[in-house]
C-alpha cells in the first residue's frame, strides 16, 4: 500500500468487547491484573482458548492459535482483539487466519513483539491501521504511563510525545504513515505477503536480546532489499538486552544505524519510549505522523487522515 488514507476502525467505548488471544508463547500465569485493568476501563473481556492452552513453548497447537483469532475477527461484537503476549509463534500460524472480515468490520489489533508481524500484514493487505502497545503479560512491569496511552490509542483520545534530545539523531522535521514493530520481526515479514512498502512510511523499530552484529546485519538487510532509502523518517525505540560478543563489535546501535543510513537524509530520531521496556508507549501503526527531530525535544503527533 502507499502513503494513501488507511482504515481506522472505530475506537472504543465503555460497554464494548475485547477479546484476549495468544498467537504465539504461551503464558506462564493467569492475567488477572490485566483483565481487571481493561475492565476498569469499562471493558467487557472475552478470553480465547489460547489463554489457557499449552503445546510445547506454543499456546496450542497452530491451528489452534489461528482458530481463536479467526473467531475473534469473525465476531462483530468484538471490537478489538489483543494478543496475550509475544514470544514467538505468530508466524507459524497466520496464514492460516483469514483476516478478510476485517475489511467489512475493521477491529483494532493489539500488540507489540512477534505481534509486528500481525501489524505489517493487516496494514499492507487491508490498509488497516492497529496498536503497537503494552500486552497483558507486561502489564505487571508496566508503567502507568504506557497503560495510560494505550487506554488514550484504544478510546480515540490525542496521542502526543515529546522527549528528550540524543546526541546521535539527525534533525529534521517529516509526515508519513506509521510503520514497524520488531526489527526481527520486519526481516522475517521481507518478501512475504506480510512484507510492507516502507517507501514514503516513517519507519520504527525496536527489539530485544540480539548482538550488535545481528543488529548491524539485520539492518543491512533492510537496506539491501530498498526499504531504507525512501523513508520519511526513522524513528529508534528500544534496543534492551543487546549483547556483544568476546571480540566487541565497535559499534554502539545508535553508531551502526547512522552508519547504514548516512547517505539518506530523512530525519532520525533514537530513544523513543516504546518497545520491551515498561514504558513502552502506544504508537498507532497506519495512521499518519509527524515527527519533529530538534534539540533539545523530538516531538510526534497524529495527523488525521
Amino acid at each position: 500500500m502507499t502513503n494513501t488514507a488507511t482504515v481506522q476502525p472505530p475506537y472504543l467505548k465503555k460497554g464494548d468487547k475485547i477479546a484476549i488471544t495468544c498467537p504465539a508463547k504461551k503464558l506462564p500465569a493467569p492475567m488477572d491484573n490485566a483483565v481487571a485493568l481493561l475492565q476498569s476501563w469499562g471493558l467487557e473481556v472475552v478470553l480465547g482458548d489460547t489463554v489457557s492452552a499449552s503445546y510445547h513453548q506454543f499456546a496450542g497447537d497452530d491451528d489452534m492459535r489461528a482458530a481463536d483469532m479467526q473467531r475473534f475477527i469473525e465476531d462483530d461484537g468484538v471490537k478489538a482483539i489483543i494478543a496475550a503476549r509475544g514470544g514467538y509463534g505468530t508466524i507459524r500460524m497466520i496464514d492460516k487466519v483469514d483476516f478478510s472480515p476485517l475489511s467489512k468490520n475493521p477491529k483494532w489489533l493489539v500488540g507489540f513483539s512477534d505481534i509486528t508481524l500481525l501489524h505489517s500484514h493487516v496494514l499492507q493487505n487491508y490498509n488497516l491501521q492497529s496498536i503497537h502497545g503494552q500486552m497483558p503479560m507486561n502489564i505487571p512491569d508496566a508503567s502507568a504511563r504506557s497503560l495510560e496511552t494505550l487506554r488514550k490509542a484504544l478510546f480515540g483520545e490525542e496521542l502526543k510525545y515529546e522527549f528528550r534530545w540524543h546526541t546521535n539523531n539527525r534533525t529534521g522535521e517529516a509526515t508519513g504513515i506509521l510503520t514497524g514493530g520488531n526489527l526481527s520481526l520486519l526481516i522475517a515479514a521481507l518478501g512475504s505477503v506480510s512484507d510492507v512498502d516502507y517507501n514514503g512510511k516513517m519507519l520504527f523499530i525496536e527489539d530485544v536480546g540480539e548482538y550488535l552484529y545481528s543488529v548491524d546485519r539485520m539492518l543491512y538487510t533492510l537496506k539491501r532489499a530498498g526499504k531504507l532509502q525512501n523513508l520519511a523518517g526513522l524513528i529508534v525505540g528500544g534496543f534492551t538486552s543487546i549483547k556483544d560478543n568476546d571480540i566487541p563489535f565497535g559499534q554502539t546501535v545508535p553508531e551502526i544505524v547512522m552508519n547504514i543510513v548516512k547517505e539518506y537524509n530523512y530525519p532520525v530520531c533514537f530513544d523513543f519510549p516504546a518497545g520491551h521496556i515498561p514504558d513502552n508507549l502506544s504508537l498507532v501503526l497506519g495512521s499518519t505522523l509527524h515527527l519533529q527531530v530538534d534539540e533539545p525535544l523530538v516531538k510526534t503527533n497524529y495527523l488525521k487522515n
